[in-house]
């Protein structure tokens, strides 16, 4: 397998099915699914979206109806977001996958409707599955209802205050006492973990993973979340903004505690390896086999951007 090129045609066919159900630049508000537009064309690793579909295929799926709403999706709800962490009022970052953040293009009150608009669609998109439901009986269909009716749980939960939101407001949110790893691995549990465990969640429960299995699954994502969020603290410190595709040093810039603030770069770079690698071994006890993505998870330790 050349994952190279294996993640290229992935990264195509996900752009292609985002593409699929994005608003039409229309009507007196047109402005707002412009700023959307852009926002979500601006390229990027399609990571989540990949999460999802590869997991279902690890089970096995065969109702692409039902996955690819969800996939179109998370990438809103995660795009969404981008938007306003790069806002004045948070990162305030002028650059966002190598192009003009959202703000600095539509202006600031744009970018947040904009954002606003991105994770309110994204559940009209995730719904859009329920049309896809199809069954040789009802108790078939039955069954394929009740895996969507998951799936949106999951999303919702995700993203929301127990999630992404509840991280993200930690995160921001003014502190005094001693800021120890418990504390910022909270935080990066619920900012950068959550949309990965709701990836990598809905892709299994829509292609009919058992409840064990999909606690299996939520572990695994957990890791990799947390690894993924230790290497961007890495990568700030050591890569290029023409290499990461946005500023450099942004953390300092913000005085925020990362993983580099509380220990050297390479304590750091040992725990990415030691999560990712419990990762893998948490993912080898599901006794299913699908190699890319096995090979996504290993790459998360050695990836420059």
């Amino acid at each position: 397998m050349n994952f190279d090129v294996e993640r290229k045609d992935r990264v195509n066919r996900i752009e292609q099915i985002i593409k699929n159900y994005l608003p039409k630049e229309e009507g007196y508000q047109k402005i707002v699914m412009e700023a959307m537009n852009y926002s979500i064309l601006a390229g990027g690793k399609r990571l989540r979206p990949m999460l999802m579909e590869e997991t279902f295929l690890l089970f096995e799926g065969q109702d692409r109806e039902l996955l690819e709403p969800f996939m179109a999706a998370i990438e809103m709800i995660h795009t969404y977001s981008l938007v306003h962490d790069d806002l004045p009022a948070m990162d305030n970052d002028e650059y966002r996958r190598g192009r003009k953040t959202t703000h600095v293009v539509y202006g600031e009150a744009m970018a947040i409707l904009a954002g606003d608009g991105l994770l309110n669609f994204a559940f009209e998109t995730a719904a859009k599955a329920f049309r896809g439901i199809k069954g040789q009986n009802e108790n078939e269909e039955l069954l394929r209802y009740k895996r969507v009716a998951k799936a949106m749980e999951i999303l919702g939960n995700k993203a929301g205050i127990y999630g992404m939101i509840g991280g993200q407001v930690v995160d921001v949110q003014e502190y005094h006492g001693a800021f120890d790893r418990e504390r910022l691995d909270y935080i990066y549990r619920l900012k950068t973990s959550a949309l990965i465990e709701a990836a990598m969640m809905i892709g299994a429960i829509l292609a009919g993973a058992n409840e064990h299995e999909a606690v299996t699954i939520e572990k695994i994502a957990c890791d990799v979340g947390l690894a993924f969020q230790i290497k961007d603290d890495i990568l700030d410190v050591t890569s290029t903004q023409e290499v990461l595709g946005k500023p450099v040093h942004s953390d300092e810039k913000n005085e925020k505690i990362t993983y580099v603030s509380i220990m050297d770069l390479d304590s750091a770079n040992r725990e990415v390896e030691a999560i990712s690698e419990r990762a893998l071994r948490t993912f080898a006890t599901l006794n299913r086999e699908n190699a890319y993505l096995k090979e996504l998870i290993s790459k998360l330790i050695t990836r420059e951007n």
